[in-house]
């Protein structure tokens, strides 16, 4: 006979009654079988086969965090959440990875400090608006989101994940002035245009349709920077980010590098897969990080067949620890 697994539980160190419950990968139907004691902070109900609410959760006064991620949720089974007004200190609501196919309504949530969508078939950002201004992390990955709107309002808002949707313009960021990480890989977007933002401090447009880097120079604070899968055939507008820790621009279409020499805190430079011919003038190319920098990737470029490839790069930078998939104790 197969044992019934436990869910598992932790208490303040002062008081046994349970402030978090992990039912994670339950497989459960329904919730009938487990006890939702009404100290809760914290219910994680991922990877389980819920499509309705159970209305206990509604009693659940002091709860801060809500993960139904990998349910079988849609709209009509999420819906009671957004007359719960018990429930309207939350903090935290993850609805990653459902059958959704709008934003839910979640303007009760006057807390609410992260929202998480994604994953689910959502084609508009309406509803967006509703959600409270004091959101700091909000992630709509995965969806068919075809532009980038109701979000002026998010002042607080520190991550942004719009990643492996159908945008095609960078639009509505100039207010979202504490921004710190913006993720829009996989998209079909053209021009980088950040709305005069200058607080970012990581970007990802992997694998859009850029051809051209322009758009990034008023971006001082910005520490990594994700660039691959592109058309761009220059590097350009990198010299004033002098913060820049992290570079990934491979599978473009480079011949040369440049426009870096003034990168004192390089430490990761991607350029795997473009079209760099040669390794003359690299060293002075890299001027400013050749201390600094600590990994490099040039695989699959026409340089990387010089006999003397590892050798050189390695007297370059004299603190190099991984060429390629090569990595130096």
């Amino acid at each position: 006979m197969n044992q019934q697994p436990q869910p598992s539980t932790d208490s303040n160190h002062d008081d046994s009654s349970p402030t978090i419950l992990d039912i994670t990968s339950f497989q459960l139907h329904d919730l009938d079988s487990i006890e939702l004691p009404q100290s809760l902070i914290e219910l994680d109900l991922t990877a389980n086969r819920l499509s309705t609410l159970d209305p206990r959760i509604r009693l659940l006064t002091n709860l801060k965090k809500l993960s139904l991620r990998q349910n079988l949720f849609n709209e009509d089974g999420i819906e009671p959440i957004s007359h719960w007004e018990e429930l309207s200190d939350l903090e935290e609501l993850v609805l990653r990875d459902n059958q959704l196919k709008k934003i839910p309504d979640v303007s009760i949530f006057k807390k609410l400090l992260v929202f998480d969508v994604s994953y689910n078939e959502i084609p508009s950002m309406n509803g967006v608006s509703k959600v409270s201004n004091t959101l700091k992390e909000l992630y709509v990955s995965k969806n068919e989101v075809t532009k980038m709107e109701e979000i002026e309002h998010f002042h607080a808002l520190q991550i942004l994940e719009l990643g492996s949707n159908r945008l095609r313009i960078m639009e509505n960021l100039q207010t979202l002035t504490n921004l710190q990480e913006l993720w829009l890989g996989r998209n079909r977007i053209k021009t980088i245009n950040l709305c005069g933002l200058k607080c970012i401090k990581k970007i990802s447009l992997q694998s859009n349709r850029l051809t051209s880097m322009t758009g990034l120079e008023d971006c001082v604070a910005l520490e990594e920077l994700y660039l691959s899968h592109n058309g761009i055939g220059k590097m350009e507008g990198l010299s004033t980010l002098v913060n820049l820790r992290v570079l990934d621009l491979a599978a473009n279409k480079l011949t040369s590098i440049n426009n870096i020499e003034c990168l004192s805190q390089l430490e990761d430079l991607w350029l795997n897969d473009n079209q760099i011919t040669s390794l003359e003038g690299i060293a002075e190319a890299v001027a400013g990080s050749r201390e600094k920098l600590t990994t490099i990737y040039l695989e699959r470029n026409p340089c990387a067949k010089n006999p003397n490839y590892l050798t050189t790069l390695r007297q370059i930078f004299p603190n190099i620890e991984q060429v390629d998939s090569e990595i130096f104790a």
